[in-house]
């Protein structure tokens, strides 16, 4: 008997949402390379690379270096690695592993350049390119296509591809547009990679799409590789963003209190449970569940009507609001099967802020 708060999945529900996943990227001939940021256990991403998943994706070196360990071999690290530090760990851990890096700014090549070459190593390296979010990422055109042959030019760095995220399309509500905003993204990466084609550059990796977009963006024939992890756990929010797997993250909750019959106290607050991104936790079998509200060590159920049964030390289960802002608050993923804990998992990748 779990003790509450506590962070669960269904583990027969998770290896449907793997393999319902692994056979959407089989049909669509394309690679499968699940971002780990909300998910931070290396065991979860073998189940993937087992269904058929080519390796992970990282948000952090910290993050990385936990996949690495726990035996991954292929990893993209999405992001920008930058400072001498940061960079000295990325050179030792593609000693270790098939490890590429996002890059978008001349100097951070030419100082990961010294320093691959300083370790006798040789860091694969993608551009990520703006096309539309407006958060990291080269413009594309000619910016990315210069970017791209410093790198090719650049002694102990290999230039790999690109790399792109429509991040800005995941929660348009409205069908027809967010397939524009999709298309739109698409269509400035295309014209890219035909400008790094012209440039008689080599590259192998087309690297994008995620949860909230990857039954759109496959469809569109650009990418060689989409980076859905979240989906895994088809939380509340992927749900709601078009992911097309079932809920399989929960978290166990006590009642504490009963303060009046429209309203049901809970044990876990945002430490364990929280709402601020993406949609909101839903209670599972709970009578005129309404609205969950959470505070640091409580979670305020409204109710659509009045309940006089629920009563403190019932227990009940919440499908997670958004993973990626919840697995991290634990220290441990217990896996359930049937009425059974078949595993608990530490949660490694917790913490891996560097």
């Amino acid at each position: 008997m779990l003790d509450t708060p506590s962070l669960w999945v269904d583990l027969n529900q998770l290896e449907a949402n793997i393999a319902t996943l692994a056979d959407f990227f089989r049909r669509s001939k394309v690679d499968w390379r699940p971002h780990v940021k909300g998910i931070k256990i290396p065991a979860i991403l073998h189940k993937a690379l087992k269904a058929g998943a080519i390796g992970g994706t990282c948000a952090k070196i910290s993050e990385a270096e936990v996949m690495v360990n726990g035996g991954i071999w292929d990893i993209l690290i999405a992001n920008q690695i930058v400072g001498q530090r940061k960079i000295e760990k990325l050179a030792r851990l593609c000693q270790k592993a098939d490890v590429k890096v996002a890059v978008d700014h001349p100097n951070n090549v030419k100082q990961m350049g010294v320093i691959a070459t300083q370790n006798r190593t040789e860091i694969g390296v993608l551009i990520e390119i703006n096309t539309g979010m407006n958060r990291a990422g080269v413009q594309p055109g000619q910016p990315a296509v210069d970017l791209a042959l410093l790198v090719d030019e650049t002694p102990g760095l290999n230039f790999r591809g690109l790399m792109a995220w429509e991040g800005h399309a995941v929660s348009i509500e409205n069908e027809c547009k967010k397939r524009e905003t999709i298309s739109k993204s698409v269509k400035e990466l295309h014209q890219t990679i035909e400008m790094v084609k012209v440039a008689n550059l080599t590259m192998n990796i087309v690297s994008g799409g995620g949860s909230g977009t990857y039954n759109i963006i496959t469809s569109m024939a650009i990418l060689t590789e989409v980076q859905a992890g979240g989906a895994i756990f088809g939380d509340a929010s992927y749900c709601h963003w078009g992911a097309k797997t079932q809920p399989s993250l929960f978290v166990r909750s006590m009642v504490t209190s009963r303060p009046d019959p429209y309203r049901i106290i809970f044990d876990a607050g945002f430490k364990a449970l929280p709402a601020w991104a993406g949609q909101p936790p839903i209670a599972v079998n709970l009578p005129g569940f309404e609205t969950f509200h959470p505070s640091a060590e409580h979670g305020t159920v409204k109710l659509t009507c009045p309940n006089y049964e629920i009563q403190p030390g019932q227990i009940f289960n919440f499908i997670v609001g958004y993973g990626d802002s919840t697995v991290f608050l634990h220290d441990t993923l217990y896996g359930i099967r049937g009425e059974s804990i078949e595993i608990a998992w530490p949660i490694s990748g917790r913490g891996k802020i560097h």
